[in-house]
Formats: C-alpha cells, structure tokens, sequence
C-alpha cells in the first residue's frame, strides 16, 4: 500500500536524535515508522512526549542494530517485541510488527512479521492505528485520518473483539472520546463498553487510575463521564459516585488548569462520599500517598469553607492546613454554590486570590530557644511552643523572633513563678 497522504514532519520527526534511531533501524533495508499516538499527535499539531516506533525486524535484530549504531537501549518487554532506545533528551519505544496469537484480558502471546496492515489490525482504535515516516508520510489501513477529522472515535474491527483482547481498551474509548470525540458516540463501541463494563473489576487499580485521572484532566469531561453512567461503566469503575456530573461540570468551568485528582474529588463528593469510602477508592486504584490524603482531605475537608472570615482568620487556615487544600476546598465551595445557583464569586474569588498568594511561614523559634530560658527537654517543651504558636497565628504572624522570644520569656516565667 502507498501512502494515503503527506503532512509536513513537525520538529521532533526531522530531529537529529529521532533519525538517528530510524536511520540505525533501516540499515539492514527494512524501514522503520513512527506509529500510534504520535502520529495522531502529530496531524493535529499537538506537542508530543512519548514516541513510539514500529519495525518488521524482530527484537534479536532491533537491539543488534541499536549496538551497532551506538545507541543505549533498554530490553523494556522482549517477548512482546519492545524495546527502548535512549537519545538524550529522548526515549523511543520501538516495538516489533506483531500479531496477537491469543490474549487474556491485558496481556498476549504474540507472533512476529513483517505485515504493516496486519499490525494496524491489532491496535485498539483507529485513530491510534496510523504510521508515518520520518519525511511526514501517512499510511492508514483503518481509516484513522478521517475518523480523527470528524471526531468519530470507534474500535479498529469488531469493538467486542477488542475489548476482550485488552479490557483496558474500554476505559480507553472514554479517554479518546473525551479528548478527540465529537457526538454522537459510535453506537458499536457504545454497546461493546456496556457489554463488557464488569471486565474492569478484572484490571489493576494503577491502570484504571492512570486512565481515569487522565479522562477527567480532559477540557470538558462531564458528558463523557454522563455517557459512562448510562452505560453502566462507572458503576463497575466507581460506585461511590453519583451519576449527577453537575458539581463536577460546576468546576470545571472555575479551575484554570484540569486537575484530574480535584476533580475524582468532585464526583465523590456529589456521591456523598465519606472520608472512609473515599480512602477506600485511593486504596482500590492504588493512589500515592500524596494523592490519597488530597481527596480525602477535600471530601473531609477539616473546616467548610466560609467566606465571611476575616483575611487573617483564612491566613491561619493557610498556615495549618496548606494552600492546595484550601485552594481545593475554596474551588468545591464554590462550584457546590454555582451549582444551587448562589452568587458568591467575588467572596470565592478573594479566598483563591488570598490562597495564591500566600507564602509558607515558620514560628520564629523552636524548642532549643525554649530549652535555653531554663526548661527541661520533654513534653513542656512541646507544650509551650504550641501555646507560643497559638499567640503568634492570633497575632496574624507578624511577630518577629525578638518579639516571639520576649513572648516566650514571659510564658515560661508565668509557668515557673
């Protein structure tokens, strides 16, 4: 097959590092391809990060002709035919043209050839199914170009069959669809994903986390998330929520950037989520630390949000609970009040503003000071810093350490006399 059309190769194509790869790729007569989302990325004229590339010369060959050319790589997944090939700044991840042999869910036994269309064949959604050399040729055995002109996200072949093979693809329709769909939804895909819904019990929890948070970091990802209650999928991926995306729609529309973390956060919270069930889905997808404490935080958050407090009043809530919190809890308060239709935006707004703004602070002293003015080391000395820390958020942090220690002075001295 010749190529279906022609772009012109944006910057990373034409690099220095990527023709390297390709070049040592096709010294032996067989010529490499970029494939998959990069292409896709590509045509649209967004920036990419990853690249991935594909070669009919089997893994033995890829890593011999990477040495030859002096190329680090790394054997990422030999028996699915991957391998990564290090150019500073850049990694590609070149795979071997393979068919699946039979599959089990999320994993496959694969066999090797030399067969672009058969490859094509395999991949999950046409407008991920596309290849294209290094001179911005585009070769397309699926119908991808025009599926991705017209926002029609569908599944290369029979939509069941793919899911069956990998259910991961069926979180994957949504994402795409989230990020390059235009309704309607295709009807096929639609009844694969409702059919299949129960198989993402079967998926790791960092994969359905990678995908989800990833969905909801979409512009606009409330319809999509609509679209995933109908058809019973977000039941199977998060029971805890609510099939309303009206809060959720509600912050979108206030962040100015996506925040996937925030905005799970959000869909629990219209659930009615507790703290408890919420750490139990930080738990089920396997969240960071990091990630599990933030939306448990915002679905209990330790004080509700009020927009009547003094500027000081809220610097203290800053002190203690952090700006990301309060941004987080500032932003829910204010979508939940859009979303019944109250007019609070410049209260809100100030809150943000204020939250921005503020510059993490440090109590001027510290127990070695406490020790110095006579107090045994032990638990007084924690005691006393508190009562002093007490003191100084009152005083709206403007105390100095001169000011902090004649302070402390005079709260040891009344403890002592």
């Amino acid at each position: 097959m010749s190529a279906t059309l022609r772009i012109d190769p944006p910057a990373w194509m034409t690099a220095p590092e990527a023709r390297r790869v390709l070049d040592a790729l096709g010294a032996n007569g067989a010529p490499a391809r970029f494939v998959g989302g990069c292409v896709r990325d590509a045509i649209l004229g967004l920036d990419v990060t990853d690249i991935d590339i594909a070669t009919p010369e089997p893994p033995e060959r890829v890593i011999a002709l990477l040495d030859a050319a002096g190329i680090r790589h790394i054997p990422t997944g030999l028996a699915h035919g991957t391998v990564t090939a290090l150019v500073k700044p850049w990694h590609f991840e070149i795979t071997t043209l393979r068919h699946d042999v039979k599959t089990f869910g999320r994993h496959a036994d694969v066999a090797f050839h030399d067969n672009w269309e058969a490859d094509a064949a395999r991949r999950d959604l046409t407008v991920n199914a596309m290849s294209c050399t290094a001179d911005g040729d585009i070769y397309d055995y699926v119908g991808g170009f025009d599926d991705l002109a017209t926002g029609r996200i569908r599944f290369v072949g029979n939509a069941a069959t793919r899911i069956e093979e990998d259910h991961l693809r069926l979180l994957r329709f949504f994402r795409f669809y989230a990020y390059y769909g235009t309704p309607p939804p295709d009807a096929d895909a639609l009844a694969a994903c409702q059919t299949w819904a129960k198989s993402l019990n079967t998926l790791s929890g960092e994969r359905i986390a990678k995908e989800t948070l990833t969905l909801l970091g979409a512009p606009t990802p409330g319809a999509v998330v609509a679209l995933m209650a109908e058809t019973g999928v977000l039941a199977e991926l998060l029971p805890e929520a609510a099939d309303d995306t009206g809060l959720l729609d509600a912050l979108v529309a206030l962040e100015g950037e996506p925040d996937g973390v925030r905005r799970l956060a959000a869909l629990l919270v219209e659930g009615r989520a507790d703290e408890a069930a919420a750490r139990a889905v930080a738990g089920r997808w396997r969240l960071s630390h990091a990630q599990g404490e933030r939306v448990a935080a915002i679905v209990a958050p330790a004080q509700s949000v009020e927009q009547e407090n003094s500027p000081a009043t809220q610097r203290a809530r800053l002190y203690r609970e952090g700006a990301e919190r309060i941004t987080d809890a500032t932003l829910l308060a204010w979508a939940a009040a859009r979303s019944r239709g109250e007019d609070a935006d410049a209260a809100f707004r100030a809150l943000l503003a204020l939250a921005e703004r503020w510059t993490p602070v440090e109590l001027p002293v510290g127990g070695a000071d406490v020790i110095a003015l006579g107090v045994p080391a032990g638990p007084e000395v924690g005691a006393i810093l508190a009562e002093l820390e007490a003191w100084w958020i009152e005083h709206d942090f403007q105390p100095a350490r001169e000011a902090a220690l004649g302070e402390l002075a005079t709260r040891i001295a009344a403890r002592q006399g």
